[in-house]
């Protein structure tokens, strides 16, 4: 992975611009290369690369402050949630200046009758459906990482999670958000019922990694506690045929609240990690679903029968909460497990179900024409596929065969009819394959965007786009103030 050179003049006036940046918010500016190496790096691990230095504000206000300033300045902006990004969607370069949510995490409404929670940015997702738990309501997004993540950070990457099948990612239950411009300037996209005149900026915001502005505050909908849920654990003699049988599930009409899919080395991996008791098998699909017990006992009865028809190797209905309860645990805690076969990379490309079994088959074969193990942990339901390429970091060549593995599985995804990314965005890690999806005036057509949001390219400008591509605009933060700091 390639990061642009940075900015030898703004990296002269460091001094100058720690100060400015004091002035501007006290007590809340690291820059001391020991602290600011806590923010080298998000999830993704492999690449580092210390910021100029960190700010911590409390508030909308404050941001707006730190970015009208940085603006000024012409000083490059990474935004950064709770910093759990897979595809390096908070790395900073070491020209930039990481503006962080993590003090930001204030409830600021609550309002059942209308079925919404507005909070600041920096909430961790967990910690959302917390909040209104004792009322009776929950928030549906649930990415792996929801103890950690940041609201913020959900809203840049459109996060999924187990549950979207039913509910949909974070777009889809995203009503309103706050949000700080560039130079400063504060706007409010949405609202209580979701939809405002106009154009859906909301919607433009929403996956926009960062590029395009800072999220402060969102609303968000909250939805009541179904009356009951249930999963089922099916078992497969190979990956192929629990595809098909997801497909199969879906062909049917069935909408199961998540269907979640892990292959054999996961499965081994989390079972000696979480104990959860999965059978022996080369496939296991979760199906839960949900409602009164009469219809939960419907919905896991046609099931079953689809099931049947492929000669699952265990089909097996939780009959406990405590049983659900582990069952959930093991996928929840299957991205930790798998750290013990090694380092690994975890792409999101996501494909039509139907095609679920022809990729399962070709990341097959390109793990063996790689010759590196490849595990498989994914939201089967929504075809968001979760590929892990286990590598060893201390054999020299072993990241870059990775990657290039990696790079074929997403183009398998796009040669389908899939995209390069569900859920954990496009960030560093697929910036140079987009061009495996977008030709080069769709390409423009979405920097053009940018350019009405960021004229100046300072806002998480080395992600997403291929550098070459994007490197005349991301010049334009050159032409700052002959006065500038």
């Amino acid at each position: 992975m390639q990061l642009p050179q940075p900015d030898a003049a703004v990296l002269a006036r460091r001094g100058a611009i720690v100060e400015a940046l004091r002035a501007a918010l006290p007590g809340a500016v690291i820059d001391d290369p020991a602290e600011t190496r806590a923010y080298e790096c998000d999830a993704l691990s492999a690449y580092r690369c210390a910021p100029l230095a960190v700010v911590l504000p409390r508030s909308t206000e404050e941001v707006a402050r730190l970015l009208r300033l940085c603006h000024d300045l012409r000083v490059p902006v990474v935004p950064r949630g709770a910093g759990t990004s897979l595809a390096g969607g908070s790395m900073p370069t070491q020209d930039a200046v990481v503006i962080g949510l993590s003090r930001m995490t204030e409830v600021l409404e609550i309002a059942p009758e209308d079925r919404l929670i507005r909070v600041q940015a920096g909430r961790t997702n967990l910690s959302v459906s917390g909040a209104v738990d004792g009322l009776g309501f929950f928030y549906a997004p649930d990415p792996s990482s929801q103890l950690a993540c940041a609201i913020g950070g959900n809203i840049a990457m459109n996060s999924g999670g187990a549950h979207c099948l039913k509910y949909g990612v974070t777009t889809n239950n995203l009503l309103g958000a706050r949000v700080v411009l560039m130079d400063g300037s504060v706007v409010d996209l949405g609202g209580p019922m979701g939809e405002g005149p106009g154009l859906d900026l909301l919607g433009v915001i929403c996956g926009s990694e960062g590029q395009l502005g800072i999220v402060t505050e969102a609303t968000l909908r909250i939805l009541p506690k179904p009356a009951g849920a249930r999963p089922a654990l099916i078992g497969f003699d190979a990956a192929e045929t629990a595809g098909a049988c997801v497909a199969a599930i879906i062909r049917a009409g069935i909408i199961p609240v998540a269907i979640e899919f892990m292959d054999a080395p996961c499965i081994k991996a989390t079972e000696e990690f979480s104990g959860a008791g999965y059978p022996d098998c080369q496939a296991l699909l979760i199906v839960e679903v949900e409602g009164t017990p009469p219809e939960i006992d419907e919905q896991l009865a046609l099931i079953r029968d689809i099931a049947m028809t492929f000669d699952p190797v265990a089909f097996r209905e939780s009959r406990s909460a405590d049983e659900s309860a582990r069952i959930w645990k093991g996928r929840k805690s299957a991205f930790g497990a798998m750290g013990s076969m090694g380092d690994y990379i975890c792409l999101d490309g996501t494909i039509p179900v139907t095609a679920l079994p022809t990729v399962l088959s070709g990341i097959g074969d390109l793990s063996r024409q790689y010759g590196l193990a490849v595990s498989n942990v994914f939201h089967a339901g929504d075809g968001n596929m979760h590929p892990l390429i286990i590598y060893d970091a201390n054999t020299p060549g072993d990241l870059d065969r990775a990657e290039a593995l990696g790079a074929d599985i997403l183009r398998l995804c796009v040669q389908v009819g899939g995209c390069l990314t569900g859920e954990h965005g496009v960030g560093i890690e697929k910036r140079d394959l987009m061009a495996e999806q977008f030709a080069p005036a769709d390409l423009e057509a979405q920097m053009l965007v940018k350019d009405a949001f960021d004229p100046h390219w300072l806002l998480n400008a080395a992600k997403v786009f291929p550098l070459d591509v994007s490197a005349p605009r991301r010049d334009r933060r050159l032409n700052r103030p002959a006065d500038a700091a």
